[in-house]
């Protein structure tokens, strides 16, 4: 953790002419963009098996009219299907497993003292947004802050939902392989857990926060790019 401290405080000091007292939220918001840049092939990796398997969504359809009252034979069927093709269910995943230690590590890095004394206009990085609430309401200093977070995380995770309940149309058949049942629950809630980063938002302190919106956002902007092609908004 002190390697990311380090790098950290060398981005505030850097950004310090810039942001003046809000460097250091400045700087958590690069790190974050360099993180996401690192890890940019994974998410086109994810992109062209998310394309595949679109592309092969009427094969499975097939399979599943012709195999659907042999869940088993339909299973191998289609897990034939995607080895043959090279197409990787799990691959959709890879980006955001290979940011959970990232986030874990900034999590703990962030609720620990190096927060503190620094902040983002008038809110605490070390804080939460219990504080804020406590310290002048939502519409104080540090409330305001937080308002213009959700803010951007409820415009980011319309968006979101707009586009992952459209990329889900074809989830039967993708988890096909995994059951009927289970890709029909899949393309319910998928859709909706765009919106569960407001709770992250309002009980994580400030840094990490603004951790989780900047990686938010970029994951919108990314997947609008990377799916431009397919999308069925």
């Amino acid at each position: 953790m002190s390697v990311f401290a380090s790098l950290i405080e060398q981005l505030a000091a850097l950004l310090q002419p810039l942001f003046h007292g809000s460097a250091t939220a400045a700087a958590i918001v690069v790190f974050t963009m360099l993180i996401r840049l690192a890890l940019h092939p994974l998410s086109r990796a994810a992109a062209r098996g998310q394309k595949a398997r679109t592309r092969l969504a009427p094969r499975v359809a097939e399979l599943r009219e012709k195999h659907g009252k042999d869940p088993e034979r339909l299973q191998r069927a289609v897990m034939e299907l995607h080895a043959k093709e090279k197409v990787s269910p799990l691959a959709g995943c890879l980006p955001s497993l290979a940011q959970a230690p990232a986030f874990i590590l900034m999590y703990h890095l962030f609720s620990g003292g190096m927060m503190a004394g620094h902040s983002l206009f008038a809110a605490p990085l070390g804080g939460r947004w219990a504080d804020a609430l406590a310290d002048g309401g939502v519409f104080g200093a540090a409330g305001l802050v937080y308002v213009a977070l959700f803010a951007i995380v409820a415009g980011v995770a319309t968006d979101t939902y707009r586009r992952t309940k459209g990329q889900m149309a074809d989830v039967d058949g993708m988890g096909a392989g995994m059951g009927a049942g289970m890709g029909a629950g899949m393309a319910k809630v998928m859709p909706l857990l765009s919106f569960a980063t407001l709770v992250t938002v309002a009980v994580v302190p400030l840094a990490a926060a603004l951790y989780v919106v900047t990686s938010t956002a970029w994951t919108a902007a990314e997947r609008a790019y990377l799916y431009r092609e397919t999308s069925t908004v």
